[in-house]
C-alpha cells in the first residue's frame, strides 16, 4: 500500500478479474471531492464511519456496512469520525453486475443498487475475502466469492437502474453543454460562451446541468480529466503527458485531482497497473 502519513491506500487490479478494479485504504483527514465512477462503489467498512454525500443527503457507513454507488452517479467521501475510516472496495463494472444478475436474480433491466448504505457484516467480510484472495494470487476464490458477493448485494438490495431520459429543454441543453465539454477537454470554454453557444443564459445552464449530472460543470470536467487520465494512464502514458492531453496544466496540477478522485496519486495507480500487466494475461 501507498503511505501518506497515517494514511495509506492501494488502487490495483488482478488480471483474474476482468473488469473489476480493487480497493484497499486507511484514510484519516482524507476528503473526496463530488465525482462519478464508471464501475459500481462497493465498498466495506472494516472500522470507522464514512460520509458521503449522495442524491442530496449525506449518508453515513460504519464498520460492518458497505457503501454502494451505482455508476455514473456524483458522490462525496470524508472521514465521520475522527479517527477516520479503514475499507476495502471493489469496483465492478455494468457488464460484471449484468451478467451475474441475469444468471442468479430476477431483475430485468440494467441491475443497479436501491440503498446507498447497507447494514450486512457478511458481506463486508466476503469483500475483503475478494480482496484477500486477489492478494493471494488464488482466482478460483476471488471470482467465486466476488459473484457471492454481488449476488447477495442484489438480492437485498437490488432494483433495475433509473434510465436517464433527456426529455426537457433543459436535459437537452445539458447533454449537449455535456458533449461539448467531452469534446473540448483540453481547451474548454467558459460558462458564459458555452451558454451563448447553446442558446441559453450562464446561469440557466448551470442550473440545468447540476440537474442533470449532480455538478456544476467545472466540477463534471475536472472528473471527466480524470477518467480520461486513468484511462491514459491505463495504456502507459506517462502522468506528466496524461496531465497536458486531458487539460491540466502540469502532473502536479492531475496529482491534486487525481487523489481527490481516486485516492491515490497517479504514479502510484499505474504502478499497479503496470504490475498486472507484466504478470500476463488472466488464466484460462
Amino acid at each position: 500500500m501507498a503511505e501518506f502519513g497515517e494514511e495509506a491506500a492501494r488502487h490495483w487490479r488482478y488480471a483474474d478479474l476482468p473488469g473489476v478494479d480493487l480497493l484497499r485504504a486507511r484514510y484519516v483527514r482524507k476528503t473526496f471531492v463530488r465525482h462519478t465512477h464508471e464501475h459500481f462503489v462497493i465498498a466495506a467498512i472494516a472500522d470507522g464511519v464514512e460520509v458521503f454525500h449522495h442524491r442530496g443527503a449525506d449518508q453515513y457507513a460504519g464498520a460492518g456496512a458497505l457503501a454502494l454507488v451505482n455508476p455514473d452517479t456524483s458522490h462525496t467521501g470524508r472521514a465521520g469520525v475522527p479517527e477516520g475510516w479503514r475499507y476495502g472496495a471493489v469496483y465492478p463494472s455494468p457488464d460484471v453486475v449484468a451478467e451475474i444478475a441475469a444468471e442468479t436474480t430476477s431483475l430485468r433491466g440494467a441491475p443497479g443498487f436501491v440503498s446507498p448504505v447497507l447494514d450486512d457484516p457478511y458481506a463486508v467480510r466476503l469483500v475483503h475475502q475478494v480482496l484477500r484472495a486477489a492478494d493471494e494470487g488464488n482466482a478460483l476464490a476471488a471470482d467465486t466469492l466476488l459473484r457471492i458477493a454481488v449476488t447477495r448485494l442484489l438480492r437485498l438490495n437490488g432494483g433495475p437502474l433509473p434510465q436517464r431520459a433527456v426529455r426537457t429543454a433543459g436535459a437537452r441543453v445539458a447533454a449537449r453543454a455535456r458533449a461539448v465539454l467531452e469534446e473540448r477537454m483540453a481547451e474548454p470554454p467558459t460558462l458564459e460562451t458555452l451558454a451563448g453557444d447553446l442558446g441559453t443564459s450562464p446561469f440557466a445552464l448551470l442550473r440545468a446541468f447540476r440537474d442533470a449530472y449532480g455538478m456544476p460543470p467545472h466540477a463534471w470536467l475536472t472528473d471527466a480529466r480524470v477518467r480520461r487520465a486513468r484511462r491514459l494512464l491505463d495504456g502507459g502514458t506517462a502522468p506528466a503527458q496524461a496531465a497536458v492531453a486531458v487539460g491540466f496544466t502540469d502532473q502536479p496540477h492531475l496529482n491534486r485531482h487525481f487523489a481527490r478522485i481516486v485516492g491515490v496519486p497517479p504514479g502510484a495507480y499505474q504502478r499497479e497497473r503496470k504490475n498486472v500487466q507484466d504478470a500476463g494475461p488472466p488464466s484460462p
